[in-house]
């Protein structure tokens, strides 16, 4: 298939255009800045803008689109820019996509829709975290990413012919972040593992890019299996942690004492159980894998 991958040159757009290329299709990068890797045709393109949206979409015809283009990281930019730019994103790339017969769309969420790190306080419902928990976004970024969602489910509910999912991707690590290079945050993985405050806010959750750009492909090539419309975590199979959460959870947010008792060994506190029950996907990747258990 054609693939066309918005967003190309970022931590995460650069694994997902390497795991689809390395399956054979052909993919097509596009993003504001270079960095894509070359087994795509790179394209600069403000998907902000309608016409550039439908423009992109009509000269290049794709069998799927990736949506990963947005601000992103929270207080990256200014709240207003931030939701300004990855809801029109969302909502052009969508529009556009269905508009010329796309036949499958994935766009890219956050497990930040949940909530946690809020500043008033934040207890999960349940643990460990699947998708049908509440979402209590309570920054301008999560809810952007809220909308994103709430736009590509709207699209699935529209009858068209294109096939819609979501993914949320864990705290996406990329392949050069195992050997000490910052990650999004600013940390680098070894701080995250020695100050368990640092990752302790988002529960420890992580992904290794590689990991969740074969989700990403196993959606392009599979998504007709599922219906329109589905979100998935995408997340390692344990956690960004030397001890269990059981025991480390309550310690950085007390929050979830009640809760992280059923978290046993190195059971993480995301799950990704629906995309391996729907789609026979399970993160192969970990930090011990790629690090060693240190």
């Amino acid at each position: 298939m054609r693939v066309l991958v918005t967003g190309s040159a970022g931590r995460f757009g650069r694994s997902v255009v390497t795991a689809l290329a390395d399956a054979g299709h052909e993919v097509v990068g596009i993003d504001t800045v270079a960095g894509t890797p070359p087994q795509a045709l790179w394209l600069p393109a403000d998907l902000t803008d309608p016409g550039e949206a439908f423009g992109v979409m009509s000269r290049f015809r794709p069998d799927a689109v990736v949506h990963l283009a947005a601000v992103a990281t929270p207080f990256s930019r200014t709240d207003g820019l931030t939701f300004r730019v990855n809801t029109q994103l969302a909502f052009n790339v969508c529009d556009a996509a269905t508009a010329l017969g796309v036949g499958r769309v994935v766009v890219a969420s956050s497990p930040t829709v949940i909530g946690y790190g809020a500043p008033g306080g934040w207890t999960p419902s349940y643990l460990p975290i699947d998708e049908d928990h509440p979402t209590r976004p309570w920054n301008a970024y999560a809810v952007s990413k809220l909308v994103a969602e709430q736009v590509m489910a709207s699209f699935a509910r529209s009858g068209t012919g294109t096939h819609f999912a979501a993914v949320r991707p864990c705290f996406v690590v990329a392949p050069e972040e195992w050997e000490g290079a910052p990650t999004q945050s600013g940390h680098t993985i070894r701080e995250r593992l020695d100050r368990p405050g640092v990752a302790g806010v988002s529960l420890f959750n992580y992904v290794d890019a590689r990991d969740a750009a074969d989700l990403v492909l196993t959606l392009v090539d599979r998504m007709h299996e599922v219906p329109s419309g589905e979100v998935f975590f995408a997340g390692a199979s344990d956690a960004l942690a030397r001890e269990p959460l059981a025991d480390l959870l309550p310690q950085v947010m007390p929050s979830t004492a009640g809760h992280a008792a059923v978290l046993t060994g190195t059971s993480p506190a995301f799950s990704a159980a629906k995309a391996g029950r729907l789609l026979g996907w399970q993160a192969k990747r970990s930090w011990r894998t790629e690090m060693g258990d240190i």
